[in-house]
């Protein structure tokens, strides 16, 4: 397993895109209908079950929008909000939801000394890595990597994308991919506590 994440990772070095290119301006113009359901700059989503989209990353969020736009991520909540947008209209969407900073939400305190032994240490038992190794002991994820801003993303959405993954229903890059096979390795529970303590992390 961590050989393939490091492997994954050089090759990310070898053969990542040129981002930067987005105008955070123009994003703003169109993420003006976005903000119905992920708020004002994408950091309020109006259910726990939708993403804060800020700050995710200017990468990352752009791979997701491509994704998404071209259903190889299927979000039926998304379904046609992205038609007729061109690369540089997600360029400049992602380059703006980047700029925007990610509140941090609550964690439960009951789930955070679990939660935390998971995302800094991993569970060695079971093949778990560390969350840290890849998105960053405060959660800031690694921008060149493509791998998202995680700290204070909301619980509720974290549960259900970490069980995605592990049902093999999102998998759609080489990201997921690795995802879905540190997912295979988790239990419910341990879902719940990693997702609640990421929710309070900075």
């Amino acid at each position: 397993m961590k050989k393939l994440i490091a492997g994954f990772v050089f090759g990310v070095g070898l053969t990542a895109m040129a981002h930067g290119a987005g105008d955070p301006e123009a994003g703003k113009q169109s993420a003006v209908a976005c903000q119905a359901c992920h708020g004002q700059g994408g950091a309020k989503p109006i259910m726990g079950s939708y993403p804060k989209i800020s700050g995710l990353g200017e990468r990352y969020m752009y791979d997701q929008l491509v994704a998404i736009q071209e259903n190889s991520r299927s979000i039926p909540e998304m379904t046609g909000q992205l038609d007729g947008k061109s690369e540089q209209d997600l360029q400049d969407l992602a380059a703006y939801f980047a700029q925007q900073e990610m509140p941090v939400s609550q964690a439960d305190p009951d789930l955070v000394e679990k939660g935390a032994a998971l995302y800094r240490g991993g569970n060695m038992a079971s093949g778990v890595p560390a969350c840290a190794a890849c998105h960053n002991p405060q959660g800031k994820g690694n921008e060149p990597a493509g791998y998202p801003h995680l700290g204070g993303q909301n619980a509720e959405y974290l549960v259900n994308q970490l069980k995605a993954y592990r049902d093999g229903t999102r998998a759609s890059n080489a990201n997921a991919l690795i995802m879905g096979d540190v997912s295979a390795r988790l239990t419910d529970a341990e879902i719940e506590a990693v997702a609640s303590y990421i929710s309070g992390l900075n």
